[in-house]
């Protein structure tokens, strides 16, 4: 048998969002260092925001990925609404939509890949399930489903949606996990459903959380799909960041990072789906000067669906407000390279919306966060912050979601979480799970043992 016929390829089909993006890239950099090629599947759009996003590690390290550019037809790319009522970025869903038409490329590559490797593993995302329906018809190949949440919100999701059964295991209170209500357009709820429909095609599930953290979640989802293999790979991003790229450039914020003292900056940014309001960026502002204490604020509009064509919006700031905080404050327009922001020493704090993405980069950064929810899975993610992991505080309760919060409610929770007694425990705490999470990583403990069995289970 020839080394040909013996190998196994991995085939990644991310959603294109860029919190979805980014964790499969991070996963196919783990599986290449296992030293088994990775392909990475998508619109030629997406490929290139995944590539110019990478950070936390070399993007030279990219260029052994073999990335297949796809072409689907062009769809409307409008700005998002800041004033929506419902925050969910529904200006992305004819982006959305259009991953329909990756279903017939996506299946003629796995078709050509089938044909040269002994197997073919497919590693979805589990919001692209309908362009993977063909796998059960393509010999040699299996697909496994990655979920980009929490395995807590996944867990309360399917358990909501299959009656509520009981379960044997101490969780947290119905009542403390908010409802759905509000997370998500009618239209993307439909979506997901049909994605869901498709997920019996796969052969397991993985997540990107670790044991470590939410080691009664993952056990919950796996007595819920018996029939299923779970694998909690994660932290898929890199727990050492380097100092330098290859091409021995850093961002203008990590400069200005250098020069501050240990714990002393909040990081502040709500994601790249989020589009807040005029008046609610004019409050919190207000609140982060009043508050006295130094800051970065990644202050952008959600992305679009093509975020390298359009007009961008600039959301208005006070009138002179950079000026009046530039010994404390640096306001970044564009984007930034978050993972470096919270790996850097001088980070004591992330306001954050709670994206599962930047609750992972947190906790394995140890930095704790205030949380501000805004739509999709956030508001559980929230909770299991706040309540079951104890790593942060609330600034914006979900029950509350209509309402903006103030320059004076902002003020307080800034100053509880960097210049207070109850500050510091959360960060001594958050320093403790991100040890951990680090120690689980160490050869032999869990995430190897987690990995060499999922490494095991696909070679075979």
């Amino acid at each position: 048998m020839t080394n040909q016929e013996n190998s196994v390829i991995v085939v990644m089909v991310p959603f294109p969002a860029q919190g979805h993006l980014n964790q499969l890239l991070h996963l196919s950099r783990i599986i290449l260092s296992y030293g088994i090629p990775v392909h990475y599947v998508g619109t030629s759009t997406h490929n290139r925001q995944a590539k110019v996003r990478v950070h936390g590690w070399d993007p030279v390290a990219v260029a052994s990925f073999h990335f297949h550019d796809c072409q689907v037809p062009p769809f409307a790319s409008p700005p998002p609404n800041p004033n929506a009522a419902i925050k969910f970025p529904s200006h992305l869903q004819p982006c959305f939509d259009a991953c329909y038409y990756l279903r017939k490329p996506v299946t003629e590559l796995l078709r050509m890949l089938s044909s040269q490797a002994r197997k073919v593993v497919i590693i979805h995302d589990s919001m692209m399930g309908s362009v993977v329906q063909d796998v059960g018809s393509i010999p040699n190949t299996e697909a496994y489903a990655f979920h980009t949440v929490s395995a807590f919100s996944l867990f309360f999701y399917l358990w909501e949606s299959t009656g509520k059964p009981q379960v044997n295991a101490e969780m947290l209170g119905e009542n403390d996990v908010p409802s759905l209500e509000g997370c998500f357009t009618e239209d993307f709820l439909e979506f997901i459903a049909l994605q869901h429909r498709y997920l019996n095609v796969t052969s397991g599930s993985i997540y990107n959380t670790s044991k470590v953290i939410e080691g009664t979640y993952v056990e919950l989802l796996h007595q819920h799909m018996k029939e299923k293999q779970h694998w909690a790979l994660g932290p898929f991003n890199p727990l050492k960041v380097p100092e330098k790229n290859s091409c021995g450039s850093r961002h203008y914020c990590l400069e200005w990072l250098d020069k501050q003292e240990m714990n002393s900056v909040l990081y502040v940014s709500f994601g790249t789906t989020t589009t807040m309001g005029d008046e609610q960026i004019q409050e919190l502002a207000i609140g982060l000067r009043r508050s006295n204490q130094k800051f970065i604020w990644v202050l952008r509009d959600a992305d679009t669906g093509d975020v390298f064509n359009g007009e961008v919006r600039r959301p208005e700031l006070p009138k002179g407000y950079q000026d009046s905080v530039k010994d404390k404050g640096l306001v970044v327009r564009d984007w930034a390279p978050q993972l470096e922001i919270l790996a850097h020493p001088a980070i004591g704090g992330f306001v954050s919306h709670c994206g599962w993405n930047s609750c992972m980069e947190s906790i394995t950064m140890g930095v704790p966060i205030g949380a501000w929810p805004v739509h999709s899975d956030q508001p559980r993610n929230a909770v299991l912050i706040t309540k079951v992991l104890k790593l942060g505080i609330t600034i914006k309760d979900w029950a509350r979601r209509d309402e903006v919060v103030t320059a004076a409610v902002v003020e307080d929770a800034v100053k509880r979480l960097m210049a207070s007694k109850e500050g510091d425990e959360i960060r001594k705490r958050a320093a403790e799970v991100s040890g951990a999470v680090r120690q689980s990583v160490a050869e032999g403990e869990v995430y190897r043992k987690e990995w060499d069995s999922f490494i095991t289970h696909i070679i075979r």
